[in-house]
């Protein structure tokens, strides 16, 4: 059993800093690539278009198409993607998650690279292998494949809608229950933790908790947030699965996302429900709320209007959204005391409706 070491993919290409949307050609050339293939997201191409295509072409690289994404139905992506000229060498997604989904799995099904470069901070898919497409209508997740670059320009995604960087900020906490549920798993057999994936996730969070910071639009804490998000995304790979980043605190938001009449954005209810997991967990639950509090995280997420009634169905749906799994939900006494401490705790009356 002990021969199961897999190969683990990180990205070759990796910088995060600012303005250097304005390198992307000179970094691309870096790595040998001439001939790309872009994918902006909606409206993006008029705001970062005239950068990139001058960088691109100062480097000397063909640009043989570009296309704005705002369809992510599998079909569609499927078609598109085989359209493309077999010369291309790499394909670029710029944008939130629609155009990096598409990217990556166009990518995976014609075996080029992909480069990561979002353009805002929501969640830790921009440095992992999940994609998330439409099939028949509804949002799954399909494994694609790791970057082969990130380049991530600290200027862009500071001015991207703060809900964008809160949301981050809510996932990436999240990490701190899903490791816990993971350990609870290992115990109750279901699995084994990976000592490695672990400890990447860990070291994620914890140096992003530690940050001292004047605002969210700080670049020190939004270079931080980034960074914290691409390990994420690394420890998902060399676990082979998303247990070392996302547990009960993310079933919970796809609850929601399944059957909650008005969802929000996947960072903010993640965020909300890692609050209320780390005091079910009994764990970290200060240092999860110093983060929420001290970020804004807690004010924003009261302004859209979540509802306890939403949280108490999501607590309840929660272990079939994921039935192979062992997280604290997973267990009656826990969702029992999920549902006390949504009604009893102070900060969620506050949030939610």
């Amino acid at each position: 059993m002990g021969s199961d070491n897999h190969q683990i993919v990180v990205p070759s290409l990796l910088d995060v800093r600012k303005g250097n949307m304005a390198e992307i050609g000179r970094l691309l050339g870096r790595h040998q690539f001439k001939k790309v293939v872009l994918f902006f997201g909606m409206g993006l191409t008029e705001m970062l278009g005239e950068t990139v295509f001058a960088s691109m072409k100062e480097a000397g690289i063909d640009v043989l198409e570009t296309t704005e994404i705002n369809d992510i139905d599998i079909d569609h992506v499927v078609d598109y993607a085989f359209q493309l000229p077999f010369q291309t060498e790499a394909v670029v997604g710029i944008g939130g998650g629609k155009a990096l989904d598409a990217a990556k799995y166009t990518a995976l099904l014609r075996k080029w690279p992909f480069i990561s470069v979002p353009t805002s901070t929501s969640n830790d898919g921009f440095s992992s292998s999940n994609t998330s497409l439409t099939i028949h209508g509804r949002r799954i997740s399909v494994h694609a494949k790791m970057p082969y670059g990130i380049l991530i320009d600290i200027d862009v995604v500071k001015s991207a809608p703060e809900c964008f960087i809160y949301s981050g900020v809510g996932d990436l906490v999240s990490k701190i229950t899903a490791a816990e549920d993971w350990i609870l798993e290992e115990k109750k057999g279901v699995t084994r933790v990976d000592d490695c994936a672990l400890m990447i996730s860990k070291k994620a969070v914890n140096s992003f908790v530690r940050t001292d910071f004047g605002t969210i639009r700080d670049d020190l804490f939004l270079k931080e947030l980034v960074d914290s998000l691409t390990m994420a995304g690394i420890s998902m790979e060399i676990a082979g699965n998303s247990a070392p980043t996302s547990g009960s605190e993310h079933l919970i938001s796809h609850a929601l996302d399944t059957f909650s009449a008005k969802p929000q954005l996947h960072g903010i209810q993640v965020g909300v429900a890692t609050y209320l997991m780390s005091k079910v967990q009994d764990h970290r639950y200060e240092r999860v709320t110093k983060v929420l509090q001290s970020t804004g995280f807690f004010t924003y997420a009261k302004s859209v209007g979540m509802t306890i009634a939403d949280f108490d169905m999501a607590i309840d749906r929660a272990p079939e959204m994921k039935p192979m799994r062992h997280t604290y939900l997973h267990e009656e006494k826990y969702r029992e005391l999920a549902h006390q401490i949504l009604h009893d705790d102070p900060i969620l009356q506050d949030i939610l409706i």
